[in-house]
Order: structure tokens, then C-alpha cells, then sequence
């Protein structure tokens, strides 16, 4: 069972006491490993997570297996909002990109607590709220701005949310993520390391000169900063 003292997620974290304690014993803690996938397209949605460590990438998939992300998810909030909402199968490809480690909990649990608790269905409304303005703006982003924006913007949210400046995963994995060609993302993270920016090993990218790298990132980048300290 769950304590309120050990919660990092910060919805939980949010609750009081009392509230928390409807959820606790309900509550299981899991690994999230890099890769793990948590929901494929159509599959049941039986848990919701509340990540505690790590990120996971909500993936729009196309039919000849194309991909693009839509919106991230880490500490700030939960996988599985399409349960709360009445939903029954995932319409999204969810997979951990930086591991880490979640409470999970059974959709039908979490929901009658959300359904019959103002105070908490509250809180993990204003995260619906905010996952729908970060797909609204994903898209636009995706559609407007250049990929050497949206490289740093995506590498800023990604610290955000880790509290950490080195993110360990490949070029392929983000040029997956942004729904680009490998060598867009190769042309685009070079160049952020010629710029003194980022420092790029296979395997790791590290975050060098972050007020450099907020000053090459789309303005899309300053409104989830706010959104995430909003929710903090």
C-alpha cells in the first residue's frame, strides 16, 4: 500500500491526507523500463498510472506503422485519462521513452473514487485539462515550426519533467517522437552541438546551455513550462 510521504507523482502528492487514503490501498508500485509499452491502439484501458520516475510518449500511429507523438508524460500526471472520461480502449500508443517507475491502479477503482470525490476529481481534471492544450499545441507545433525548434523545445519538456539534464536515448528514438526522417533529427541535434548547446554521445544527450537552448526553442516551449508549473 501506498503512503502519502513516499508519493513523488504530484497529483497524489496534491490530495490531503484523507483523500489519498481512498486511493492507497489501491495503489500498486511497478517499473516503468525504457520501451515498456503501457497501452497499444484498442487495447482495454484496465490501469491508469501515476508516474513517479521517468516519461512516457502518448504516440499517434498511422496505418503503415508511422508515428508521431502528441503529448509526454512524467511526474506532473497520470497515464490512462480515457478511463476517468468513460473511456474503454486506448485510441493512443503509449510507450516509456526515460525509465522510471509508476503507481498503478485499477481503472475501475481510480474511477469510482474520481466519480463519487469532488476534491480529487478536481485535481486530475486540471491535468485533462492541461494534456488537452499540450496535444492542441503539439499539433500546431508539429504543422509551424522548424525541426531544430522543436528538437529544443522537446528537450526542455523532457528535463522538465525528469528534473534531470541528461536524457539518455538515440536519434532514431527521438526522430520517432517528432514524427521526422533520422536525418532531419541528426542535421538538427548537430547542429545544437556545434552551437555549444547540447552535448550528443550515442545513447545520451546532455543539456549543456539550457537559457541558450529556451532561446532556440519554439514559443511552444514556454507555455508547457507554465502549464507544468501551473500544475505544480
Amino acid at each position: 500500500m501506498a503512503t502519502k510521504r513516499m508519493v513523488k507523482n504530484r497529483l497524489l502528492a496534491t490530495l490531503s491526507s484523507a483523500d489519498f487514503a481512498q486511493l492507497a490501498d489501491d495503489l500498486q508500485s511497478v517499473a516503468l523500463p525504457k520501451k515498456l509499452v503501457l497501452y497499444e491502439v484498442g487495447a482495454p484501458l484496465d490501469y491508469i498510472y501515476f508516474i513517479e520516475e521517468g516519461l512516457a510518449s502518448v504516440l499517434t500511429m498511422m496505418e503503415d506503422g508511422a508515428s508521431s507523438e502528441v503529448a509526454m508524460v512524467g511526474p506532473e500526471g497520470l497515464i490512462g485519462v480515457s478511463a476517468l472520461l468513460g473511456g474503454k480502449n486506448s485510441g493512443q500508443h503509449i510507450v516509456v521513452q526515460l525509465p522510471g517507475s509508476a503507481y498503478r491502479i485499477a481503472s475501475p477503482a481510480c474511477k469510482t473514487v474520481f466519480e463519487s470525490n469532488p476534491r480529487v476529481r478536481a485535481v486530475l481534471l486540471r491535468f485533462v485539462e492541461d494534456l488537452l492544450n499540450l496535444c492542441a499545441q503539439t499539433a500546431a507545433c508539429n504543422r509551424l515550426h522548424q525541426v531544430e525548434q522543436r528538437t529544443a523545445r522537446w528537450l526542455l519538456m523532457s528535463s522538465d519533467r525528469t528534473d534531470t539534464k541528461v536524457l539518455r536515448l538515440t536519434q532514431e528514438f527521438l526522430a520517432a517522437m517528432l514524427g521526422v526522417r533520422r536525418s532531419g533529427i541528426s542535421e538538427a541535434a548537430g547542429e545544437l552541438q556545434r552551437s555549444g548547446l547540447i552535448r550528443y554521445r550515442r545513447g545520451e544527450i546532455t543539456i549543456v546551455d539550457r537559457p541558450g537552448l529556451e532561446r532556440t526553442a519554439c514559443e511552444c516551449y514556454e507555455l508547457d513550462h507554465r502549464r507544468v508549473e501551473r500544475l505544480l
